[in-house]
């Protein structure tokens, strides 16, 4: 019997075993009222609900919300309005910067084109001045949007090397001969540039500079080009993307010269032994490092391609 009945309550819900329960319970307390009075006894059973139907089961964790009060409400929309102010007013400073970067970029690289196209004729060139450099061209500080640029910050130089920086006079840049480099093209980071006598901020404010007293293009020794990564136009931004065998080409105005990478680098403002003499035609691309940073050079040597094998990879 209680098999057939454990069959009989297989299909119903939640709610009907419930009630099923209740009147099983109910009709066993009936029974036992009825047993108790039988045998003499009096009990008095506060009434019950009539029917299960009436029954609400209470949720102890309902409890009523607390009213809000109106002024609680405009506070909080206040608070909303000015986070979306600020976040505005933040998306507006930083679409503001990008601009002016860009703004400058632009006319930096269209100053460099008209420099390209109005390359003065060949002169017989002047004789250059001997000259020490205690530090790696190109170096400035990271720039500061609404400020002025600064240049090769002291905290670089060697104490014992800044008698020499205070007592340096720039010399006058020597009139570019027929050997001269005057542009620049690396097609692999989209570079086309102007080249110019010296390394000094004035000659790199324009394009690319040709340290003094280095090598010449074509010719033994080392051609030693130094420009800006992150003011300027940002010339030499993406050296660190060139690999082994990647070319540059100079071109002097009546030639053009293909060296081929052979090696990157990154070294302190203070390693100047990388613009040593070579005894063969060899180029040296310097740049800070890295972007926005600056507190290092990196270092492009490459050689001229007919002198170029590939046993010279390191």
């Amino acid at each position: 019997m209680a098999r057939r009945n454990s069959k009989n309550l297989d299909g119903l819900t939640e709610r009907e075993l419930e009630e099923a329960l209740y009147r099983k319970r109910h009709a066993d307390r009936k029974n036992r009222l009825t047993r108790l009075k039988d045998e003499g006894r009096v009990v008095d059973v506060p009434p019950g609900p009539a029917d299960f139907r009436t029954y609400t089961p209470i949720n102890v964790n309902d409890e009523p919300a607390e009213p809000k009060s109106k002024w609680s409400g405009l506070f909080n929309r206040s608070l909303l309005m000015v986070e979306i102010a600020a976040a505005a007013g933040f998306i507006w400073i930083v679409f503001s910067l990008v601009s002016s970067v860009r703004e400058l970029n632009t006319e930096i690289q269209n100053a460099q084109e008209v420099a390209l196209a109005n390359i003065e004729p060949v002169a017989t060139p002047t004789l250059p001045p001997v000259i020490d450099l205690v530090l790696l061209p190109s170096g400035h500080k990271p720039p500061i949007e609404g400020q002025p640029i600064v240049f090769e910050e002291a905290g670089n130089i060697p104490s014992h090397l800044l008698p020499l920086v205070d007592a340096y006079v720039p010399p006058p840049a020597p009139t570019p001969g027929p050997s001269h480099p005057r542009q620049v093209e690396i097609a692999k980071i989209s570079v086309n540039a102007p080249v110019f006598q010296g390394h000094e901020p004035e000659q790199l404010k324009k394009g690319v500079g040709h340290s003094i007293g280095t090598g010449l293009a074509g010719k033994p020794g080392n051609m030693v080009l130094s420009a800006h990564n992150d003011i300027y136009g940002e010339i030499f931004r993406n050296l660190d993307q060139l690999e082994f065998g990647d070319e540059v080409v100079v071109s002097t105005g009546q030639e053009s010269y293909t060296y081929v990478v052979n090696s990157i680098d990154f070294v302190e403002p203070t390693a100047v032994e990388v613009m040593a003499p070579t005894d063969h035609s060899s180029l040296t691309l310097i740049s800070c490092y890295p972007y926005l940073v600056n507190n290092q050079r990196i270092i492009i040597k490459a050689d001229l391609k007919e002198n170029f094998t590939f046993d010279d990879q390191s």
